[in-house]
Formats: C-alpha cells, sequence, structure tokens
C-alpha cells in the first residue's frame, strides 16, 4: 500500500492586541482635537484681557435700549411740558377770532346805519329841489328802497336725488357732475327771463338784487353778491302778477327750467301773489358815471 504523506503542524502567531482598546486608549488620552485644541489656543492668545464678542454685543444692544428709553423719556416729557404751552395759543386764537367777529358784526351795523343816513339825506336834498319822487323811483330801480306790491313767487330746489340724462340736456356745456343740483347758471338764467318779463325788483332768499349783484357758485354753494344762499331758493318778482307769470313761464329762460324739472328732477314752484315785500338792497357805490346836464355837459 502506498505510503501517505506525514501531516505537518502549521506554527501559531502570537496574538495581536484588540483594536478597539486601542481606539478608546486613544481617545482618552485625546478629548480634543488637535485642530480645536490650536484654535482655541490662538483665539486666546489674540483676546487676552478683552470681552467675547457675545457679551459685547449684548452690552450694546442694552446700551442701544437704554438710550432709546432716554429718548422717549425726554420727548414725552417735552411733551408734557409743552402740552399747556399750546392749549394756550389755542385758546387765545379763538378768542381772537371771537373778538374778531364781534368787530365785524359792529361794523356790519355801522354800515347798516350809515347807508339808511345816507339815504335819507338823499331824499331830504331832493325833496328840497322839488324832486322828491324822482328820488322814489331812483331808490326802486337801484333796488336802494324797500318796495312792495303784486307779483310772482318762484320756488326752485334741488332734486331729491341726483339724476343723469335728459333729452334736451340744457346742461350739456355745464361741466357739472351731479345734475340734480341747482348751479348758478340755473339761478341766473331764472333772474335774467324774470327781469325781461317785465320784473320791477327781485330778491333771492332775502337778498334784493340790484343791476351790479352777482350770482356766482363758491363750490357748491351759490353766493349772491358774495352771501351764500341755502336751498331751496325763493325768488321773489315784483310786477304785473299773471302777466309776468305767464310770460315767463312761455320765455326761454322759463323753458329751460322746465326742462331742469322734466329730466333731471329739480323741484321748482311758481305762483301769483298779491303783495310782495323786498328789502332794500346796499347802496350802489357810482364811481365812474356822472349825471348830465341839461346842456349835454357833465
Amino acid at each position: 500500500m502506498p505510503q501517505q504523506p506525514p501531516i505537518r503542524s502549521t506554527p501559531t502567531r502570537p496574538p495581536r492586541p484588540d483594536a478597539s482598546m486601542s481606539l478608546l486608549t486613544n481617545v482618552m488620552d485625546h478629548s480634543l482635537d488637535d485642530g480645536y485644541a490650536e484654535a482655541a489656543a490662538r483665539k486666546k492668545a489674540a483676546g487676552e484681557g478683552g470681552l467675547p464678542k457675545t457679551l459685547r454685543a449684548r452690552l450694546g444692544l442694552a446700551l442701544g435700549l437704554v438710550l432709546a428709553a432716554l429718548v422717549v423719556t425726554v420727548g414725552a416729557a417735552q411733551a408734557r411740558v409743552a402740552a399747556p404751552v399750546v392749549a394756550k395759543e389755542r385758546q387765545e386764537l379763538i378768542d381772537r377770532i371771537d373778538r374778531e367777529g364781534d368787530t365785524a358784526d359792529k361794523l356790519e351795523e355801522n354800515v347798516d346805519t350809515l347807508r339808511d343816513d345816507v339815504s335819507s339825506r338823499q331824499r331830504e336834498a331832493l325833496k328840497q329841489s322839488g324832486e322828491s319822487g324822482k328820488a322814489d323811483l331812483v331808490g326802486i330801480l337801484s333796488g336802494a328802497a324797500a318796495v312792495h306790491g303784486p307779483g310772482v313767487k318762484l320756488v326752485v330746489n334741488d332734486a331729491k336725488e341726483a339724476t343723469t340724462g335728459g333729452d334736451g340736456n340744457p346742461r350739456e356745456t355745464s361741466g357739472f357732475s351731479d345734475t340734480g343740483r341747482v348751479r348758478d347758471r340755473d339761478m341766473q338764467r331764472v333772474v335774467n327771463g324774470l327781469w325781461e318779463s317785465g320784473a320791477e325788483a327781485i330778491s333771492i332768499n332775502g337778498q334784493r338784487l340790484t343791476a351790479l349783484s352777482a350770482i356766482r357758485a363758491a363750490g357748491d354753494a351759490i353766493l349772491v353778491d358774495n352771501k351764500p344762499l341755502v336751498p331751496p331758493y325763493t325768488v321773489l318778482a315784483v310786477g304785473d302778477g299773471q302777466r309776468l307769470s305767464t310770460r315767463f313761464q312761455n320765455s326761454a329762460d322759463g323753458l329751460y327750467l322746465h326742462a331742469l324739472q322734466g329730466d333731471y328732477g329739480i323741484r321748482t314752484a311758481i305762483s301769483v301773489e298779491d303783495d310782495l315785500r323786498l328789502p332794500a338792497a346796499p347802496s350802489v357805490i357810482v364811481r365812474t358815471a356822472k349825471p348830465r346836464t341839461e346842456k349835454g355837459t357833465s
């Protein structure tokens, strides 16, 4: 039988130390990475004797808050100090307005007194010259004398609600957006129509009109001789009542008013009155015109 080769034993190596134990030992010996340690050392060396940045930031924020609180406190204190001064100035301004208003009222009363005195002197002078009737006529025509007599009462008021449109469109060139409001242009046409229809004296809301009266607008308000009016607008015209009413309603201005009533809702009412009383207007100041003498020279 063939012989088997002899079995040789493999020599064993000595056991290696455990790798995990070596890693734990390294971690214990070097608990902080060398790079972090070097950076900490450099930072300590550079900032030795100084405060950390986080602390400086906190101190800066605290200082800013203190300054802001100081500013607010000083402002509040100044406001408290100035409040009595402002209140005093406001009261002084109110008192001044009241005084000026009283002065204006007294001046207006003085003007009325002087106007009456001038009118009486004019009548007395004309009476001495034998022309007292002419003085009364001049006073009526100029509006300087109060009058009464038959005539027409015309009330014009805004529409209940503003409307738009209208075939006739009598305001196509006026530029007013709210066509339901009575405008100065409307009152101008009403007054001119009454004059042309034969009115001898006219007043609006108690203000007598003269040849120099102006009807204008200031915003939405209508002014007569710079005095504001409020609706409804009551127009009194002294004249031949029935004839005046008929002629006005058939005139172009009367038809204009009728178109405003039908197309825009403006309310109107006209009536014939037996006795109307109109106040006198402020005296007319003549600066340019001069009376003509009998020979035709001034």
